[in-house]
């Protein structure tokens, strides 16, 4: 199997968060041309056998399946059902995978929580991008959604860690016949200074941030040429404007540094904010 036939991964445990999480995902694999793996983790637990977890967890993939048929009827996914903790799981999964789609709470944990502690997991250590589904429109709402929300945005640095998250964006919009491209980088006076730019002119920082972002997406506008790109440099908060701009995307696409999960250090506080605080889809790419 080649990279490009890696499965899209949908994770299921029975809540609605993750039943939103599975119609994504179908709809997901249909736009890339991958198949779909309908994942449930089968928790460990000493008050519940294995032949009872195993039950009610074919029970559930039947139903999730059946779903899956009712949204995209030619799609055919596959099922599995590990014996793991489910952010141990789809980390491990997500090594073979093209992507992973979790929602943003389980049936576990507390309501007051905007997000799950297995969905923030996962999106720190998997090795693939991750999709954080939070609350969305209702399934006979969601293709009329699609269509007035095409945008797709994706918050970038001004450094090398930019190219696998406007990889995944440019990618993720061209699926998308009609989309627009957002492409956000915050700037302060500070990081001016830090990377060698204006210390004390505002508006000639404002315009090396313009360039900046110029150069980062000169490339990709010319392997992606059907793909229209806004440029928005932000002055502030970067993660105020993603935040923000959730809203009316149809993805907001993220990066996560790789090799400070052992740490806890996958997410900066930009990364963080987004995926805590946002009002739709929120990707986050390694890089």
């Amino acid at each position: 199997m080649t990279i490009t036939e890696l499965p899209v991964i949908a994770a299921v445990d029975g809540s609605s968060h993750s039943r939103e999480a599975l119609d994504w995902a179908a709809r997901e694999a249909v736009r890339r041309g991958l198949p779909l793996v309908i994942v449930h983790a089968r928790t460990p637990n000493r008050r519940s056998g294995q032949e009872t977890q195993q039950r009610e967890a074919e029970e559930l993939l039947t139903q999730s399946v059946r779903r899956v048929s009712e949204i995209v009827p030619d799609l055919h996914p596959s099922t599995l059902a590990p014996l793991d903790f489910p952010s141990a799981a789809l980390t491990s999964l997500s090594r073979d995978a093209s992507l992973v789609v979790v929602g943003s709470r389980g049936l576990g944990g507390f309501r007051s929580l905007m997000l799950g502690s297995n969905s923030l997991a996962t999106a720190s250590m998997a090795q693939c991008p991750v999709v954080v589904i939070h609350n969305g429109p209702s399934d006979e709402d969601e293709g009329e959604a699609a269509e007035a929300f095409p945008d797709i945005v994706a918050g970038v640095a001004a450094d090398e860690s930019s190219e696998a998250v406007l990889e995944f964006a440019f990618a993720t919009a061209a699926s998308r016949p009609g989309a627009r491209l957002r492409i956000v980088h915050g700037w302060t006076m500070f990081s001016s200074m830090l990377s060698g730019g204006p210390v004390f002119d505002r508006a000639a920082a404002a315009g090396a941030a313009e360039r900046t972002l110029a150069e980062l997406t000169a490339g990709w506008r010319e392997k992606y040429p059907q793909v229209e790109v806004v440029r928005e440099p932000v002055g502030g908060s970067a993660a105020r404007t993603l935040v923000t701009a959730s809203a009316t995307a149809a993805l907001t696409v993220i990066g996560r540094r790789k090799g400070g999960e052992s740490l806890g250090l996958g997410l900066s506080p930009v990364a963080q904010t987004t995926l805590t605080h946002a009002l739709g889809p929120v990707a986050v790419v390694p890089c």
